[in-house]
């Protein structure tokens, strides 16, 4: 669904997770990307992409548990995986000004700007690939200190203890974009009833 002619689109709050076989985009290499609108459970995208170099931290690709290999012999390319993925981003602007959202922003945004960059020349984020970070979020909403902003700590507060964290980019940024929409209407509740959030 359009909006009318003149009408500003909302934003779109792009919950964004990648998992990766090292610790820096370049030297290592992404090797999953998942997308997924807060508010919008039937706006998702996944992709895994075929590694860019040949070193790797075991200890990081285990957490994906993603084979290595399948991906060097299966997975879309680099490009043609970040491509699918601009696409995908620029065709929610039919609906929305699409904002990037990670927890935490620092190491999936650069995974991500880095690639998006590298791979197609820019990022449908914006020249500097920035956005929203979970955990900074939460501080400002609750005035409560970093120590407090961990997602399970944010979770617990929001009674989303039975959303899980599987480590699969696809499903964890479904479960920040659920974890994010359910801030943000804590924060309208608060603004609606006038009150003052409490730290956590």
């Amino acid at each position: 669904m359009t909006s009318a002619p003149g009408e500003k689109l909302p934003e779109l709050y792009v919950a964004v997770d990648v998992e990766a076989d090292g610790p820096i985009p370049g030297p290592y290499s992404m090797i999953s990307l998942g997308m997924a609108v807060a508010g919008r459970p039937d706006l998702t995208f996944y992709t895994e992409l075929k590694p860019i170099s040949d070193d790797v931290v075991p200890a990081a690709l285990a957490v994906s548990g993603l084979d290595r290999d399948r991906l060097l012999r299966e997975a879309p390319t680099a490009g043609e995986a970040m491509a699918a993925a601009a696409n995908w981003v620029n065709g929610l602007r039919r609906i929305g000004r699409p904002v990037f959202l990670a927890a935490p922003a620092v190491w999936d945004g650069m995974f991500v700007h880095w690639y998006f960059v590298r791979f197609v020349g820019h990022s449908p984020f914006g020249a500097t690939g920035s956005g929203v970070d979970l955990r900074s979020f939460w501080m400002g909403m609750t005035g409560g200190e970093w120590v407090a902003t961990r997602k399970g700590i944010i979770k617990h507060q929001l009674g989303l203890t039975d959303v899980p964290h599987t480590h699969h980019a696809g499903e964890d940024a479904a479960e920040l974009a659920q974890v994010f929409d359910a801030a943000r209407r804590r924060r309208a509740g608060w603004a609606a009833a006038g009150e003052r959030a409490e730290p956590t």
